[in-house]
C-alpha cells in the first residue's frame, strides 16, 4: 500500500513539471514564419490543423507582447490571428486531417485570448472581441464538420 502511495505522490509532484515543459517552448518569429510557409504550401487536408497551430502560437505571442507593453505588436498579432482564422474557415472540410484536434486547439486558444482580454487596455477590447467572435464562428463550423464525419 505504501508503494502505491509513493508512486501516486511522485506522479503528482512531476505532473506540473511535465505541463511546464510543454508550455515553456514558445516559438520565435522565425519558427512562426516557417510554420506559416508550411501551412500555405500544405495540402488542403493539412491546412486546417496547421493554421490552428499558427493561431495558437500567435495567441501566445500576443500574450508576450501584452506583457512587454507592446500594444501595437499585440494588435498586429490579433490581426494575424483573424487572418489565419479566416483561412481556417475557408479550409474546413470533413476530410481534413486532425480536425478534432484543430477544433480543440481553437477552443483552448479562444479561452486563452479571453484571459488576455481581461488584462488588456480598454482600447484593445474591441479588437479582442471581434477576434473571439470570428474564432467562435469558425470553431462552430469545425464542430459541425467533426460531427458530420
Amino acid at each position: 500500500m505504501r508503494f502505491v502511495l509513493v508512486i501516486a505522490v511522485a506522479a503528482l509532484v512531476s505532473l506540473p513539471q511535465a505541463f511546464a515543459a510543454n508550455t515553456d517552448k514558445i516559438p520565435d518569429e522565425q519558427e512562426l514564419t516557417a510554420l506559416e510557409a508550411r501551412a500555405e504550401h500544405a495540402t488542403p487536408k493539412e491546412q486546417c490543423y496547421l493554421y490552428a497551430k499558427l493561431v495558437q502560437d500567435m495567441a501566445d505571442e500576443t500574450g508576450r507582447q501584452l506583457d512587454a507593453g507592446n500594444d501595437s505588436g499585440a494588435s498586429a498579432s490579433l490581426k494575424a490571428i483573424q487572418r489565419y482564422t479566416e483561412k481556417i474557415g475557408r479550409e474546413i472540410t470533413d476530410h481534413a486531417r486532425k480536425l478534432k484536434d484543430a477544433q480543440i486547439m481553437m477552443r483552448r486558444t479562444a479561452f486563452r485570448l479571453q484571459e488576455l482580454m481581461r488584462g488588456a487596455s480598454v482600447s484593445d477590447q474591441a479588437e479582442f472581441q471581434s477576434t473571439l467572435k470570428q474564432m467562435d464562428q469558425v470553431q462552430s463550423q469545425m464542430m459541425l464538420a467533426v460531427f458530420k464525419k
